[in-house]
């Protein structure tokens, strides 16, 4: 798997697109903090960037990635080689490369900074997390997506549409369940809801550890109150993991019986 890995990671790193998105995050970190001058604001704006920004690049990527080294991918399959290492390689590879442009982009503005002479290294250290965890996350389900799915047409839709769905519908469906029953006690229903969605438990947990009370949402509040501010990131860093190593599981289930 290491070999698959590395040619994998240093294929994207070669990428135009890599490139791209590790410049966006550098000039936008840079020009966040110019504007602000202020870490933990700049941070702020970023987390709303980037839990809406790192599933769609991770998602994108993932589908293009697998359909585009399809060729590759079947000579591979060729030798004598495991087919969960071909397929666990080439999705960690895609992961790792993303995140390794994520954690740059932001890293060297508020190095700059002079992040290591704050009181905000923790903080920022949860937003790579949360930024990376999203990214591992996406990457996976949408490769999961392109490996069951032949027809690329369909299976980037549907990726997308999953992205979508996360993003943005989640939000809506979970706001008019809360309007409709606000009636009886959704403190349970809440945290449970949340935990179904990654992009939300990113957002919370970037929150709790910031601890900016006026922005909390009502799951934020939820958490905050039932599970405190420690018991509340370990909670929302746990299921995030569940989150990325199911679906690695499920890739390497479907990777030993789907043909190409």
């Amino acid at each position: 798997m290491r070999k698959v890995l590395k040619y994998g990671f240093y294929d994207l790193m070669r990428s135009k697109w890599s490139y791209i998105y590790f410049l966006f995050y550098l000039m936008l970190t840079f020009a966040l903090l110019f504007l602000s001058s202020d870490i933990s604001r700049a941070m702020i704006s970023l987390m709303n960037i980037i839990i809406i920004l790192s599933p769609l690049i991770g998602t994108m990527f993932g589908v293009m990635y697998f359909y585009n080294s399809k060729e590759f991918t079947q000579l591979l399959l060729a030798q004598p080689i495991k087919r969960t290492t071909i397929f666990l390689g080439q999705y960690l590879g895609l992961s790792i490369s993303l995140s390794f442009s994520l954690f740059l982009g932001m890293f060297i503005p508020f190095s700059v900074y002079g992040l290591f002479h704050s009181n905000e290294i923790w903080s920022f250290l949860t937003l790579i997390f949360a930024g990376t965890m999203l990214t591992f996350i996406f990457s996976a389900l949408s490769f999961l997506i392109a490996l069951k799915n032949e027809d690329k047409i369909k299976g980037f839709g549907l990726a997308i549409l999953l992205w979508l769905f996360m993003a943005v519908i989640y939000d809506g469906l979970f706001l008019l369940a809360l309007v409709l029953f606000d009636e009886y006690p959704l403190e349970g229903f809440s945290i449970m809801a949340s935990m179904l969605n990654p992009i939300d438990l990113a957002r919370i947990l970037i929150l709790l550890k910031l601890d900016i009370s006026a922005l909390m949402s009502y799951t934020g509040a939820v958490f905050q109150k039932f599970l405190g501010s420690g018991t509340g990131l370990i909670a929302s860093s746990a299921v995030l993991l569940l989150w990325a190593l199911i679906p690695v599981w499920w890739i390497g289930r479907v990777a030993k019986r789907r043909d190409l």
